[in-house]
């Protein structure tokens, strides 16, 4: 029997993600996310939904960009203070010894030490409550080399990425394979 929690957002899992902008003096920023998916595929869209209170909400709007870096399971920590402190009192790449690189497409940064970036154009944005949510286009993917598979593609296992459980508040690792979209389901 399943037992009702009431209406919240516990999907679960969520991908951790670390969104880039520059604010209104060009001073690089990160925050982190768990609030973000695919929205799109032709033309390839993400969203992000960040609070008003946040630093990096007016620089994304002014920006009309921002970056979605995906960190790699070693850089747990760091990704976590990059989500609890702001931006308006802390240098986050300082702070945490993460390089800020300029993406040559959007006017946003991204982080150098974390293995796959998007790099977004944003396209709309609406406010839902709480949470307004952008929407990029994304305009390229950079990946590590080191991170790829055989066939130039992003290998999970070598990203290492890892999710957020909004119910109890903690990060985890991904696990094994468990079988490929469009075929585990063929009988």
């Amino acid at each position: 029997m399943k037992k009702s929690l009431g209406a919240k957002a516990l999907l679960c899992p969520c991908p951790v993600v670390v969104v880039g902008t520059y604010d209104k003096e060009g001073k690089p920023n990160i925050m982190t996310a768990a609030w973000c998916g695919v929205v799109n595929s032709k033309p390839p869209n993400i969203s992000v939904s960040l609070r008003k209170a946040t630093y990096s909400y007016d620089s994304i709007i002014e920006k009309q960009a921002f970056t979605v870096s995906i960190p790699s399971d070693n850089y747990v920590g760091e990704t976590d203070h990059v989500g609890v402190f702001s931006g308006k009192d802390t240098d986050k790449f300082a702070a945490n010894k993460l390089t800020a690189v300029k993406s040559d497409l959007v006017d946003a940064p991204y982080v150098s030490e974390f293995p796959m970036v998007l790099e977004c154009r944003l396209i709309k944005y609406d406010d839902l409550g709480l949470h307004t949510i952008f929407i990029g286009e994304v305009v390229d993917v950079k990946v590590d080399e080191s991170c790829l598979n055989d066939n130039g593609k992003p290998d999970l296992k070598k990203l290492n990425p890892f999710t957020y459980i909004p119910a109890e508040g903690s990060y985890y690792g991904l696990g094994e394979l468990l079988g490929r979209a469009f075929q585990a389901g063929k009988k």
